[in-house]
């Protein structure tokens, strides 16, 4: 048996594609995911995506789903105190490790790794290092499907939420722009991949908004 694991999940293909890794490596034993949730929408932050999305996900995917509630607004301080209760009632279940899907950015994986010292969970990180064009290629070519639920307007186009992240659209992004999008391009929802039992069928034409500077589509399931 592997050591027990708990994803951090955000709906999206980074913590998707990070998962499927840890699937593969017979040394950890995932136990199950989590996610903050703005408890004012009921959505995903920044993806924007509707908890009955990630209870979809979370049955797909046959593991057991944590939603972490977070008031709005929320200081660090309010954020800090309820992670840190988590934390703690997830060393009672005997979890050794939170993993997480970031890529490239120090001082996100050096928070996690702090906020973790002296609790008994170290923070993993499977897809930690990978060059971004690699792992944008390794995704779409192994079946990952996601539409893109988040952009940035000052960074791509406007026309390119509700797509699907796949060859196209990473021909389509600027030459400056991450292709997996990890300085907060865009954000996506996976609705199928190795990873997954069923495809999670959605209607991703909803209503688009603006906000915080920040344009979201809503989906909803078919």
């Amino acid at each position: 048996m592997g050591k027990k694991v708990l994803v951090s999940w955000s709906s999206g293909k980074d913590c998707a594609w990070a998962l499927y890794k840890l699937l593969q490596n017979e040394n950890y034993s995932v136990e199950g995911l989590f996610c903050t949730v703005n408890k004012e929408f009921n959505r995903v932050a920044m993806h924007g995506v509707r908890v009955e999305l990630l209870k979809k996900q979370s049955e797909s995917l046959d593991l057991p789903l944590e939603i972490i509630e977070i008031p709005f607004p929320c200081s660090n301080a309010e954020y800090e105190q309820i992670m840190g209760e988590f934390v703690k009632r997830s060393k009672i279940k005997e979890i050794e490790h939170f993993a997480f899907g970031d890529l490239f950015l120090e001082d996100v994986r050096n928070y996690g790794i702090d906020k973790l010292k002296g609790s008994g969970i170290e923070a993993i990180f499977p897809i930690w290092g990978v060059p971004t064009k690699q792992l944008a290629k390794e995704m779409t070519e192994n079946n990952l499907e996601s539409v893109i639920t988040c952009i940035d307007p000052l960074k791509i186009s406007s026309e390119l939420i509700g797509s699907e992240f796949n060859e196209n659209f990473l021909k389509n992004l600027p030459k400056n722009i991450d292709p997996c999008g990890e300085n907060g391009e865009f954000h996506s929802f996976v609705f199928d991949g190795p990873m997954f039992k069923n495809k999670i069928e959605i209607y991703y034409k909803g209503e688009i908004v603006n906000r915080d500077n920040f344009l979201f589509i809503d989906l909803l399931l078919k």
